[in-house]
């Protein structure tokens, strides 16, 4: 039985004032994510039409190995860091599970 990717889907909300700077920040962390990790298969990031301090983080990794090495790696932990400084404590909103349907 294969395994199937798994999808991380994230809800944030960044200081009023911080949006460039968020977006500079998580620009570089997805392309570094998915330049430097195997494992790391997509890394969106979406604004929402209506709120412009609202974002919406989707990534696909292989397996949870994959998001647990993603997790482990220094430019995450920088990024999250970095992140401390631009998004509302406690914002954020995690869902994961199973990769159901992708296409391009």
């Amino acid at each position: 039985m294969s395994v199937s990717p798994l999808s991380l889907v994230i809800s944030v909300r960044v200081l009023p004032g911080r949006r460039d700077a968020f977006v500079a920040g998580i620009s570089r962390h997805a392309a570094t994510s998915v330049r430097e990790e195997p494992g790391c298969l997509r890394f969106d990031v979406t604004a929402d039409a209506a709120d412009p301090d609202l974002f919406w983080v989707c990534e696909v990794f292989a397996d949870e190995s994959a998001l647990a090495a993603h997790r482990a790696s220094a430019h995450f932990a920088a990024w999250q860091r970095e992140k401390a400084l631009s998004v509302v404590p406690g914002s954020q909103v995690d869902r994961h599970g199973p990769l159901v349907v992708s296409a391009s």
